[in-house]
């Protein structure tokens, strides 16, 4: 189904507040990419982050966005811990800002306060349960993004990411403020439950202006939730790092040559998503058979880390299959240019939760590599079996095995591919346009 209609850009120079969880992380180049596109589009950006990100490698992109990220109080996690002593240790930090508020907006104050112990009550896990207490630090985020917007008049929109905590703090300061709001859903913070429980995803929606996503799995999934409002999918599109190291790349044709080593490259956090498991059987199998293969995986570690580890090492798989922690786009740009094939066999978690589109996906398409991966979510969106890569079903090693065989021993295959991979990228995925729907969006609303 194609999106709604977009709306009619007006003259007016908007400016929004964007809320984040983390800032800078470096999992998320899409949402600074994102945040550096619209200022040079002409949006002005406000930019609060609920937790301050303790990356060491920062992308350069950072470095060119205006916007100076406002932390809010530093805050530990309230589960575990009474609520009492809790607040004991955190409220001095909001008390001014809770003041403050207070006095400017009494009855925002009264209605998100009413909406946060509702919702509290609703999500307990039974009756007799106490209510959750996540909704008191929501609450109190929420007080200190008011009180930063007393004096923003020229604020009139908030836009969060990831559907859960942070669009819960957008939604009721929105409700304190009496400003909009929006918010943009990925993938674990739409699909698991527990991360919006109780039908928290559906008031969010019927407050919102409006909500975009990345894939259009995820918008039809949000519109059953959504009643009348509008719901758009805006791809991410490749960051504008990536985008800007391709096109000073000399293009120099791929002649995978049959004989050489298969290697072959994955990128991602090491979470069960991704499916980094399936990718070490799927290298066993191959060996096996005796081929030549060198697999490298890239990434952050996670709480699939061991288990990846103990996978390789039983296959006895140390010779073929490394693991290297993240790097700069750079060198990820580097990596892909001299691997064979791509593979990030995606599943869905027992929880629900599963990718959008891989952002990796795009990157590794826009430098005509061709890639392996399966058909979840998303991800037929971008890949079409046998056209623009190669798809099959999750959890199948065996599958997954063949399909890189293929690539090994059809170069030709493997070529048209990576061509055709790169074109679509080229036309559906360019960042520098996608960004122009989502700032209609924001004029409109701003």
């Amino acid at each position: 189904m194609r999106n709604p209609a977009l709306p009619v850009p007006t003259p007016a120079s908007p400016m929004v507040a964007y809320v984040v969880k983390g800032y800078p992380r470096l999992s998320e180049l899409f949402i600074a990419s994102e945040i550096h596109r619209l200022e040079h589009a002409g949006l002005g950006v406000r930019l609060f982050v609920i937790k301050r990100g303790n990356e060491r490698l920062h992308h350069p992109t950072i470095n060119r966005i205006c916007a100076v990220p406002e932390y809010l109080p530093v805050t530990a996690s309230v589960s575990g811990t009474p609520l009492l002593r809790w607040l004991a240790k955190h409220l001095p930090a909001f008390a001014a800002p809770l003041g403050r508020t207070i006095r400017r907006w009494p009855l925002g104050v009264a209605r998100a306060a009413g909406a946060a112990a509702a919702q509290a009550i609703r999500a307990r896990e039974s009756f007799w349960s106490a209510p959750r207490k996540v909704y008191v630090k929501e609450f109190l985020q929420a007080v200190a993004v008011a009180d930063r917007l007393r004096d923003a008049c020229e604020v009139r929109h908030l836009h969060a990411h990831f559907c859960h905590g942070a669009t819960t703090v957008a939604w009721l300061a929105a409700m304190i403020a009496g400003r909009t709001f929006s918010f943009t859903a990925h993938a674990k913070d739409l699909y698991t439950p527990s991360l919006n429980p109780a039908g928290l995803i559906h008031r969010k929606l019927a407050a919102a202006q409006f909500a975009v996503t990345c894939t259009e799995a995820n918008r039809q999934f949000l519109l059953q939730h959504a009643g009348s409002t509008p719901v758009f999918r805006v791809y991410h599109g490749l960051n504008d790092e990536f985008a800007a190291l391709i096109s000073r790349q000399i293009d120099a044709p791929r002649r995978p040559v049959a004989a050489s080593p298969l290697r072959i490259v994955s990128i991602g956090r090491h979470v069960g998503k991704k499916g980094f498991d399936v990718l070490v059987d799927a290298c066993a199998r191959l060996v096996e058979r005796g081929i030549p293969i060198e697999a490298t995986i890239i990434g952050e570690r996670g709480e699939h880390s061991d288990a990846i580890a103990a996978a390789i090492t039983r296959a006895g798989l140390h010779d073929h299959v490394r693991l290297l922690g993240p790097m700069s786009q750079a060198d990820l740009l580097l990596a892909l240019s001299g691997a064979t094939v791509f593979c990030l066999p995606c599943r869905v978690s027992d929880d629900g939760d599963r990718d959008g589109i891989p952002n990796v996906l795009v990157e590794a398409m826009a430098t005509g590599l061709p890639v392996v991966t399966t058909d979840v979510s998303g991800i037929p969106e971008l890949v079409h079996d046998g056209v623009t890569g190669l798809l099959v079903p999750p959890e199948r090693a065996d599958a997954i095995a063949n399909a890189l065989l293929r690539i090994h021993h059809e170069p030709e295959l493997a070529r048209r591919l990576g061509a055709a991979a790169r074109a679509v990228v080229a036309e559906q995925f360019d960042g520098d346009r996608l960004i122009g729907d989502l700032f209609n969006l924001f004029r409109r609303v701003a």
